[in-house]
């Protein structure tokens, strides 16, 4: 005789418990900021005192209901070598940021995630980034069908131009300034970022391109990626102003 199927159980046999979703971030950290003007990748020029990166993982940190936090590196980085960091650290940043993630979700899977879990993933230039504004979209996407990201509705009026010159103007009323965390099941994500290719330029644009649709979650205006030089005199202001707030 052979072994019977593994669904063949008999009537009092206990059906086993679903595994808990468990919730992961992952902070793609291998970018060398051209566009900023900086000495160095600008996630690492200091701001309130500190590497910009460290606000970006404090923030993290304080967000209990996280399993881990994963910073994906470049492979010839040497930043974190003289720290003692409470994150994962992976040197498998790839040549653009899609590569990053998607190395860094195998990552996840080594270290005991599954595909069904949520990831959140953040870019480390947003160090403004609060823990009430990860658990609000952790708490907008836990129960959705295709997960989401914070984002920011378009105040300003919005232009198109060839040349330098303008085209014509947008509408706006249905504009979104997409932010991060961005959450969604690292399977799916997995998938959509092989699909699509290293030409996208965040997580939503690959789950779009597989024909979802991500959930929209008010995020804050402050909560802006450092990118140019003019940023980081902003962000340090906003910084310094919690600080002030918090003593």
């Amino acid at each position: 005789m052979g072994l019977k199927p593994m669904t063949d159980a008999t009537p009092n046999s206990p059906t086993p418990e679903p595994s808990p979703v468990r919730y992961w971030a992952l902070i793609p950290c291998a970018g060398t900021g051209s566009r900023a003007g900086t000495d160095g990748p600008k996630q690492y020029q200091v701001l309130a005192g500190k590497p910009m990166v460290l606000h970006t993982l404090a923030a993290f940190a304080a967000v209990a209901r996280l399993s881990e936090l994963l910073v994906v590196l470049a492979p010839d980085d040497a930043f974190f070598a003289s720290l003692e960091a409470d994150s994962l650290l992976a040197y498998c940043g790839g040549a653009t940021r899609a590569a990053s993630v998607f190395n860094g979700l195998g990552v996840l899977l080594q270290h005991g995630a599954s595909r069904h879990d949520w990831v959140l993933v953040h870019d480390a230039a947003r160090c403004l980034i609060t823990p009430g504004q990860i658990n609000t979209l952790i708490d907008a996407c836990s129960d959705d069908v295709v997960g989401g990201l914070l984002a920011h509705r378009l105040a300003d009026t919005l232009k198109s131009e060839i040349n330098g010159r303008v085209t014509h103007t947008l509408e706006r009323k249905d504009k979104w300034l997409a932010q991060t965390p961005q959450m969604f099941r690292i399977g799916m994500l997995l998938d959509a970022l092989q699909q699509a290719g290293e030409q996208v330029t965040d997580e939503a644009s690959a789950i779009e391109a597989i024909g979802e649709q991500p959930l929209l979650v008010p995020g804050s205006a402050q909560n802006f990626k450092v990118t140019y030089p003019e940023d980081f005199a902003l962000a340090e202001a906003v910084l310094q102003a919690r600080t002030r707030t918090n003593k």
